[in-house]
């Protein structure tokens, strides 16, 4: 029943709520205050939550402010969420990385399988909660929080550009994600995928390359595959890591020292290739198939690409290198949090491993 119940006379149906000021009204049994906003022709009622009557002013402004950004003209009911999504992505597209971009259009693709022809003006709370149960009982944390949070972008741009008044999509939470296990090959197994990959037939050797790249630079396969002779400055003792085009993950360029490791196999690798300034460094973009094979036949996990980072990050520690340092050389810019919280536990085993070593008493013969 709307707040002035019209057409039914008082003595026949008492209209529960008592007007007080200019949209503003009172539910004359609980007391709780209501916002009643007219914007082209339709009215727009809502609880303001409270029977103190200031707040309620406050928030009846606020919610007159949001109805008066509505645009009569894209809330015809006519937008739907494909329609809705693809615009918000064309208005986002130009500041994603591909990857990125590609994880976004993934997503909008499989919120159209329920969402797709609904009109944004009629989608609710429930529809995004039952939404939320269906679908995340059937997929990874990682997958449900990179669908949910764009669906919660793609209503947000809706509110913003006045098709919808309000987010209904803002009532859900992310999944905690579980913690991923980290596979580092030790130093013997490293070298031994890399001989294996090295004698498995000359095709294989560009990979076996791009394997010691990674491992002695700490880079992301991205960055490794991008990076050129021109960007590493041997009488510098430096490397220069850009991302190519696409840019590094947080589209900062950074120096980092050259490492023994890396200068003595750049140093063999330009003997063997009489490279070009200009020439990439990795003359392939993926090492997974010839190192995935070598792990099979040696019995190892399934190392990745990211393996051999994890495996530049152990050895750092080992080392004695502080987080800080570490985090600087490969890209992290949280003066070492992420590093810790992953690789803290690498840190504390071989701290144990050096305390043994300490067996010097003032009782030894």
């Amino acid at each position: 029943m709307s707040p002035t119940a019209r057409n039914q006379p008082e003595s026949v149906t008492e209209n529960p709520f008592q007007k007080v000021a200019e949209c503003l009204y009172r539910h004359r049994s609980s007391q709780v205050y209501y916002g009643l906003v007219k914007r082209a022709g339709k009215q727009y009622r809502r609880s303001l939550r409270t029977i103190d009557r200031k707040l309620a002013e406050r928030r009846l402004a606020e919610f007159r402010e949001k109805v008066g950004r509505l645009d009569p003209r894209k809330g015809t009911g006519k937008a739907t969420f494909e329609d809705v999504a693809k615009a918000w992505f064309e208005s986002i597209k130009g500041n994603l990385k591909p990857r990125s971009a590609e994880r976004r259009e993934t997503s909008i693709r499989r919120l159209s399988a329920t969402f797709g022809r609904a009109s944004v003006r009629n989608l609710t709370t429930k529809d995004c909660d039952e939404w939320s149960a269906q679908r995340g009982a059937a997929i990874s944390a990682s997958t449900y929080n990179n669908e949910m949070e764009t669906l919660r972008a793609v209503l947000e741009y809706a509110v913003r550009e006045g098709v919808i008044l309000d987010n209904p999509a803002r009532v859900l939470k992310r999944r905690k994600l579980g913690k991923p296990q980290i596979l580092i090959p030790s130093k013997d197994q490293f070298r031994q995928v890399v001989e294996h990959m090295r004698q498995q037939d000359s095709r294989s050797w560009p990979a076996a390359d791009l394997a010691e790249l990674l491992a002695y630079s700490g880079m992301r396969l991205a960055e490794a595959t991008s990076i050129r002779w021109r960007e590493v400055y041997a009488e510098l003792q430096q490397f220069v890591v850009t991302g190519g085009e696409a840019g590094t993950k947080n589209r900062e360029v950074r120096t980092v020292p050259l490492f023994p490791a890396m200068r003595d196999f750049l140093e063999r690798l330009r003997g063997e290739l009489r490279p070009a300034p200009g020439d990439k460094i990795a003359r392939i973009d993926s090492a997974k198939r010839s190192m995935a094979s070598a792990c099979e036949r040696l019995g190892f996990p399934r190392f990745t690409h990211h393996s051999l980072r994890h495996y530049f990050v152990s050895n750092a520690i080992e080392a004695g290198v502080d987080f800080k340092t570490i985090a600087a050389w490969i890209g992290h810019k949280d003066g070492g949090l992420l590093v810790a919280k992953t690789y803290g536990h690498l840190r504390d085993t071989h701290s144990s491993e050096m305390a043994r070593r300490m067996t010097f008493s003032a009782h030894e013969g």
